[in-house]
């Protein structure tokens, strides 16, 4: 979600866009490498001649394949004729099947690559203030049986017209979220059809569609289009909708499940029919006749009280990625009339119970399968002009794995339904909702964006929800759906909201909202919103307040989130980088529309004070690394530590935000290229299975053991240094065993003061197992003088700093050679590259944050890569083995080979092949 001003105050929103480099009409993301498109004037573009063929069988959905579009400024003929087969859309540009207006024109080379620098704020926003034509043609050879038309994904409102007919108008086809299903029948003809599409300008604080606040230079366009396929169905006499499997698991056995099958039988026809429904979930087979008159619905119905094989035994249960596996079953249903096949429907769907109950501290607490579970996530961020590339979504989801993250919050934004088909497959979990700061909130948000609504919105925000539920409640990935965001709906919304979730079979936990707020029916949310989303040093989040690791935090981080070189390289001029390391208090484009997030001079004194001023852009970049490696990793360590607290534990932390919709500087763990910064490989670290970590509040070392079973045999050793590797202090304690699921046993507690230990030291922690393996290794850059907060002064943004801890003796350390030899083996288009470092110097000091990319013939990244680890601290004479597991094609043809770079080590680049 977005944060939110203090009462009385609002955020700046400045005018702007990006857009995604080279994304082609036909969802494929471009090679990064490969300039943008030249401009190409309109006239050069011609009608698209994609038609859509469209099958004459009963039960068959077709999205359509493609549109033309044009502004409604440049068309004079009327909506008869633009709806017409036929009409020449000449100049009109064409757009994919999901596409908002501005994707279109991008794709079209319409636009300077939006990506970088500031391009994006030179689109004009006049030409999106009126009304665009959306227009595609399918063809019908047969037209006896029904065609529907069904849609959701109109941003924000839509009259529709099919061979020269009105048959919806904006009134009605309102709302990002609501379904329509039109029947187009008597309007369709064999050959060539039309369908066009007048789409209204969207406006986020007056329509219940899709806004930014302060994620990102928000899009000219604000998402005008169509973002989901627009099927073509045909049918017979009765359709089948809404079908689904309400599942029901016995915890903690997990012996049985019951299922319970249910769909609408709709009568499509003038006359009563006879229909015979029949169903297969996997060797499961029912079935039952029903009478229908004429245009009657009827929810039929099949439960383990009528089909006792419906009573599962020995169910395949789905788990989260980590504890379990990902199985999904599969429901069939097909009516037939006289014999003949009317309709069929198909749903995916997994067995899991969830339940979050409020703990005796008033947090939400998330049980899957019975096992208590402490939320891991981050915030999802679509693509800025929400294009789906099923690929990249990919790409970041098995990142989100890797990062040992479970759970992924989408504050509206809601992606298209592979989105969730991939979170099932991977195992990651979501929690979707309503956003805030927009007209969803804008009648219970007092002051903050989005107007108060009328009583046209109340249906709109029903039917959403209600289109929401029936598409989300059979995908296991989904534990939650979010009512509210910074704010609860008040009495009359919330109802609304609970009885469309009813009536879709809905059970799964509903929230009120995402902050400490209630509405009359759920009551309290269980959550906090209290930041913080800029600077804070590490220690801060072992606070048992504010936004410190107790409870359920829905939003958080540290804020500024400094890309690679590589990244910043691609994204800004060399005077915008110039700026960037010089000047803390320019305003940061590439980092948000707001006020209070315009400049990065927080993050920006804290490094100076802590590390050093830069000397120089490299200079802030590396330094950049370990500051979001450090703070990232506390967060994620103070809950992990936290979830076991006796008093308050911590139950969830969403880390705001896992992944940018553009070319950012804040608020990732990744950054819109895929590329992996300090932010990172410390939650990477941070969320390992099994965890020896330090704790900034009271100096323990800690085992955090997030397997399931128990482990016993470990040992855990803690050894201080000064930054010239001079050992001070050496403690281990042996014979460890820690419970699983989440649990934790303290090692040892390191001294208040050791004799001769520098200002600024290292700390180094090695746990191994039974058979002296290391099983995990962290290493810690400390000092003797801390973080000073100033915690009366908290504002919903952060908590200042009065002190720095002083780590600027880090610069001191002497640069250590690291050898690196790598190797490739490639097998069915992925490969896997096995890097091996060797700290080789012969004094004592250590390399730190040794960092290895993997990169191609022109010495650019290879992306997306999965790494076992990065950014690693070696003492002399160490080694350790890496290795990267990514898709052959990404190396364009060349031989891979990799870069080895760290604070004290100077860059290298080795062949890998």
């Amino acid at each position: 979600m977005f944060p939110r001003p203090a009462p009385g105050h609002r955020l700046a929103t400045a005018t702007g866009l990006l857009a995604l480099l080279g994304y082609l009409t036909t969802g494929a993301w471009a090679d990064p490498h490969v300039p943008a498109p030249p401009l190409r004037p309109v006239a050069e573009l011609k009608a698209p001649t994609r038609i859509t063929p469209v099958s004459s069988a009963a039960g068959t959905t077709t999205p359509l394949a493609a549109f033309a579009i044009q502004s409604t400024a440049k068309v004079g003929d009327s909506p008869a004729a633009v709806s017409s087969p036929g009409y020449p859309a000449r100049g009109w540009y064409p757009a994919g099947p999901r596409s908002t207006v501005l994707a279109a024109l991008l794709a079209a080379g319409v636009y300077d690559d939006p990506f970088r620098s500031t391009n994006l704020a030179k689109i004009p926003k006049a030409d999106f203030e009126v009304p665009w034509w959306y227009r595609s043609d399918f063809t019908v050879a047969d037209t006896a049986r029904r065609t529907l038309l069904d849609f959701s994904g109109v941003v924000s409102a839509a009259d529709v017209y099919v061979n020269g007919r009105q048959v919806a108008a904006a009134r009605d086809v309102t709302g990002a979220y609501t379904h329509h299903e039109l029947d187009v029948t008597a309007l369709v003809r064999p050959g060539v059809n039309t369908v066009a599409f007048r789409i209204r300008p969207n406006e986020p604080s007056k329509d219940l569609t899709i806004g930014w606040l302060d994620w990102l230079q928000p899009p000219p366009d604000r998402n005008m289009g169509i973002v989901r396929d627009v099927l073509v169905r045909r049918g017979g006499p009765v359709a089948l909708r809404d079908a689904h499997v309400v599942t029901k698991l016995a915890v903690p056995s997990l012996a049985t499940a019951d299922l319970t099958v249910r769909a609408r039988a709709r009568n499509d026809s003038d006359a009563p029919v006879t229909a015979e429904v029949t169903g297969v979930i996997g060797p499961t087979r029912f079935g039952g006749t029903l009478r229908l008159a004429a245009h009657e619905t009827r929810t039929v119905t099949f439960s383990p009280a009528e089909v006792p094989r419906l009573r599962l035994a020995a169910p395949k249960v789905w788990w989260p990625a980590g504890m379990g596996g990902q199985p999904l079953y599969d429901l069939d249903l097909t009516a037939r009339v006289s014999g003949t096949v009317s309709d069929t429907a198909h749903e995916s769907f997994g067995i899991r119970d969830v339940q979050a109950p409020l703990n005796a501290a008033g947090a939400r607490q998330y049980r899957i399968n019975g096992r208590p579970l402490l939320i891991k996530g981050g915030g999802w961020s679509p693509d800025e002009f929400l294009r789906w590339d099923r690929g990249y979504a990919e790409d970041r989801l098995r990142y989100a794995v890797d990062l040992g993250l479970n759970t992924l919050r989408l504050e509206g934004h809601l992606e298209p339904d592979e989105f969730f088909e991939l979170a099932d497959r991977y195992g990651v979990l979501t929690l979707p909702g309503w956003e805030c700061c927009t007209k969803w909130e804008g009648q219970v948000n007092g002051t903050e964006n989005g107007e108060k609504w009328t009583p046209a919105d109340y249906p709109v925000a029903k039917a959403s929800m209600a289109a929401e539920a029936a598409r989300l409640r059979d995908h296991p990935s989904v534990i939650s759906f979010l009512i509210g965001s910074d704010f609860a709906p008040d009495a009359t919304i919330e109802k609304n909201y609970l009885d469309a979730l009813r009536a879709a079979d809905w059970n799964l936990p509903v929230v009120s909202a995402a902050s400490d707020k209630s509405s009359p029916q759920l009551g309290s949310s269980g959550m906090k919103m209290t930041g913080p989303y800029d600077w804070v040093p590490p220690e801060y989040w072992y606070a048992k307040r504010e936004g410190g690791a107790t409870g359920f935090n829905s939003e958080t981080s540290a804020g500024p989130s400094i890309p690679t070189l590589d990244t910043l390289r691609r994204m800004l001029t060399p005077a915008e980088l110039d700026s960037l390391w010089r000047d803390p208090g320019a305003k940061q484009y590439h980092r948000s529309p707001s006020a209070t997030f315009g400049t990065l001079s927080l993050y920006d004194a804290a490094l100076a004070a802590r590390y050093g001023a830069p000397t120089g852009l490299a200079d802030y970049v590396r330094k950049a690394q370990l500051a979001q490696y450090e703070n990232v990793r506390a967060q994620f360590e103070a809950y992990g530590r936290n979830a076991t607290d006796p008093e308050e534990p911590a139950t969830g932390v969403i880390h705001w935000m896992f992944n940018s919709g553009w070319t950012s500087l804040h608020w990732q763990l990744t950054d819109r290229y895929l590329d992996q910064n300090g932010a990172y490989f410390g939650a990477k670290k941070a969320n390992e299975p099994l965890h020896v970590q330090y704790g900034y509040d009271d100096r323990t070392v800690t085992v955090v053991n997030n397997r399931h079973t128990t482990l016993r045999g470990l040992s855990a050793r803690a050894t201080l240094f000064d930054p010239d590797g001079t050992l001070r202090y050496d403690g281990t304690a042996t014979g460890l065993s820690v419970a699983g699921d989440g649990a934790h046993t303290n090692a040892l507690t390191l001294p208040d003061s050791v004799p001769g230990l520098s200002r600024t030291y290292l700390l180094r922690l090695v746990l191994t197992d039974a058979d002296g393996r290391e099983v995990s290794r962290n290493v810690y850059w400390l000092s003797g003088e801390q973080d000073t907060l100033d915690w009366p002064r908290t504002t919903w943004w952060y908590t200042p700093t009065t002190g720095y801890a002083d780590l600027t003796g880090l610069a001191s350390m002497a640069q250590v050679p690291v050898a690196a030899t790598a190797t490739t083996r490639s097998d069915g288009g992925t490969s896997t590259t096995t890097v091996t470092l060797r700290n080789t110097t012969d004094g004592r000091t250590p390399s730190l944050l040794t960092d290895v990319h993997l990169v191609d013939g022109r010495g650019a990244p290879v992306l997306p890569v999965r790494w076992s680890d990065n950014e690693v601290g070696l003492w002399p004479g160490e080694s350790v083995t890496l290795t990267a597991v990514y898709r052959t094609a990404d190396l364009h043809g060349a031989a891979p080979r990799v870069r080895v770079s760290g604070w004290n080590t100077p860059e290298r680049t080795v062949p890998a092949a």
